[in-house]
């Protein structure tokens, strides 16, 4: 017989502590539907002397992709950088035969950027954060 665990806080959980949970839930999940293929990616800028300067990171599951985090070092805004990087993601996309991508963004961010994109609104957060709300966008490559 199993002793019941005990209940604890992180207020920081390590990278291993996540890592642990989301192997649980993997493994639940490849359980009830097969063939998930999980698997993280990312496209990052760097300078010449090899700082992170910006990047677009997220995962792959069940044929789509899930853009989790974009950005672009201030200085560097404005010259097509962050255009650059999500059309690299949608190549990518394609290249792999994905169905579609989703992410979700701030309506104080950039919800024009990626409606440009041909991204199309499918939900949203009313006052999260308060007086704002988020905004979920998927776009279909199929």
């Amino acid at each position: 017989m199993t002793a019941t665990p005990r209940l604890e806080f992180v207020d920081a959980p390590s990278a291993s502590d996540i890592e642990a949970v989301v192997g649980i839930l993997g493994a639940a999940a490849e359980g009830q539907h097969p063939g998930g293929n999980y698997r993280d990616f990312g496209f990052l800028l760097r300078d010449e002397a090899g700082t992170i300067q910006g990047g677009l990171t997220g995962y792959v599951l069940y044929g789509w992709m899930f853009i989790q985090f974009v950005a672009v070092a201030a200085e560097l805004r404005g010259q097509g950088l962050g255009r650059l990087l999500m059309q690299q993601a949608e190549d990518w996309a394609r290249q792999q035969g994905l169905g579609g991508m989703w992410l979700d963004t701030f309506a104080f961010q950039a919800p024009d950027f990626y409606r440009d994109l041909g991204f199309v609104e499918f939900g949203t957060i009313e006052d999260h954060p308060a007086g704002s709300r988020r905004i979920f966008f998927q776009k279909r490559l199929g």
